[in-house]
């Protein structure tokens, strides 16, 4: 086994479904375990840690909610993903009450999938820097309390506007797509267009930028979508 590839544990008591996930995650570069059981679940997802969590809601004995309470009763982290069969408002309040940090009704693309697992994975690694801190200019991130000062002064950020900024500063250096940014940070089920992620950056700009009508930070990439530079 590769130490470097990530793991997801999968939880899904339908042969058929299981095995689907199995495939297309291993094809995508991840470990995969499985189990069938809200039981089995538990005592995988303390024993081994995996990086991330699908788990069926309609689970045998004990149903995919519960596991996701005790997991998180337990002191366990990682990110989980529900998979439902039922799209009701009610299954995906208690979803994310008990600690879901996202949920995927079926029947759902793989792509869709994937992609909603590298958003709650990147947002997984950007929570486990508890005490780091980003500095360019007169700004100040603060990771841990999701907190930015400029010249000393707090300025509020929505979340969106944070995740955003983190993730520019992340990849500073890099011509981003408007396309690769959403997905990185909202996954495909972010609703909003290319105009709204403008409408974010010209927000960022003006609270970061001496002048936002001349940003030195976040460039846009005529043609391709945004720059961002630490100087």
């Amino acid at each position: 086994m590769d130490d470097d590839l990530l793991t997801v544990l999968v939880v899904e008591d339908e042969e058929s479904i299981l095995l689907a996930l199995e495939e297309c995650l291993l094809q995508a570069g991840y470990h995969v375990e499985t189990r069938k059981t809200g039981r089995d679940a538990l005592e995988v997802a303390q024993q081994h840690r995996p990086d991330a969590v699908l788990l069926d809601v309609m689970l045998p004995g004990m149903s995919g909610f519960e596991v996701c309470r005790q997991m998180r009763a337990k002191g366990l982290t990682m990110p989980v993903i529900m998979l439902t069969a039922r799209s009701e408002e009610f299954d995906k309040l208690q979803g994310f009450e008990v600690g879901a940090d996202d949920y995927v009704t079926k029947p759902f693309s793989m792509d869709e999938l994937l992609a909603r697992l590298k958003a709650v994975l990147r947002r997984g690694r950007l929570q486990q820097k508890a005490g780091r801190k980003y500095q360019f200019a007169d700004v100040e991130i603060d990771l841990d309390s999701r907190a930015m000062t400029r010249a000393g002064a707090f300025v509020e950020l929505t979340r969106t506007e944070f995740d955003l900024l983190v993730y520019f500063i992340e990849n500073e250096g890099k011509a981003l797509s408007r396309d690769l940014v959403m997905n990185d940070v909202w996954g495909m089920e972010y609703l909003g267009t290319q105009r709204s992620l403008d409408s974010f950056v010209a927000n960022l700009r003006k609270k970061i930028e001496v002048d936002p009508h001349r940003p030195v930070h976040i460039q846009t990439v005529h043609g391709v979508g945004y720059k961002f530079s630490l100087r």
